[in-house]
């Protein structure tokens, strides 16, 4: 029976959204171009009210953008943390956020999954890309308590697809230059229905959340 993790943790149950998500407010959504994605992040080093703030913001700003992670430079933080809320492949939920996350490598073979992938920061846009189909993140939670976080599936390629952000990556960066510009061509056609969607989810939420 597929279960619900928090910050890795199994939970006996867990509401639609993330509690966070009824604290926060929503913020704009970066998008590929502009500076703070294309750099790598600072470390967190303040563990307090500010940073559990703005995790509350993420979450937020998530869940209007129906995406299923989101990194604290796609508001334009320049910070090493991300949130999600993402299934595996099993059914599993898993929910939570990392600080100054670190992606292992690892050492010997490793299984690729070809799936579609697409960013909140590439509205509209979805391509093909290989990732490793486990994936295992070690960072901190917003009190700068150690943790880590395994995933298979998609949920480990939600994973790594963070991590990239707080590098300075874009899932476009691992994408031939032909299929790059598909990508934005992809954007360009469909940014306006994107951002009218999450204007409505916008609406939405507040009147589900407050």
């Amino acid at each position: 029976m597929p279960r619900v993790f928090v910050q890795g943790t199994p939970v006996a149950h867990h509401s639609r959204y993330a509690p966070e998500a009824a604290r926060g407010t929503v913020r704009r959504i970066t998008e590929t171009g502009e500076e703070v994605l294309h750099r790598p992040c600072r470390d967190v080093t303040e563990f307090g009210p500010d940073l559990a703030a703005l995790i509350d913001d993420m979450f937020r700003t998530m869940y209007v953008a129906e995406g299923a992670g989101l990194a604290a430079n796609q508001i334009g933080v320049d910070l090493r943390l991300f949130v999600y809320d993402c299934p595996d492949d099993d059914g599993n939920r898993h929910l939570g956020h990392i600080v100054n996350p670190v992606l292992e490598s690892p050492t010997v073979g490793r299984r690729l999954l070809d799936d579609g992938e697409g960013c909140l920061s590439v509205p509209g846009a979805l391509m093909h890309l290989p990732r490793p189909e486990r994936a295992v993140v070690r960072g901190q939670d917003r009190e700068g308590v150690p943790l880590v976080i395994v995933g298979t599936g998609y949920f480990a390629r939600c994973l790594e697809h963070e991590t990239d952000h707080t590098r300075g990556h874009l899932y476009l960066d691992r994408l031939t230059a032909r299929q790059r510009k598909d990508a934005l061509r992809q954007a360009a056609a469909r940014r306006d229905e994107v951002h009218a969607r999450r204007a409505a989810r916008t609406e939405r939420l507040s009147a589900l959340l407050g």
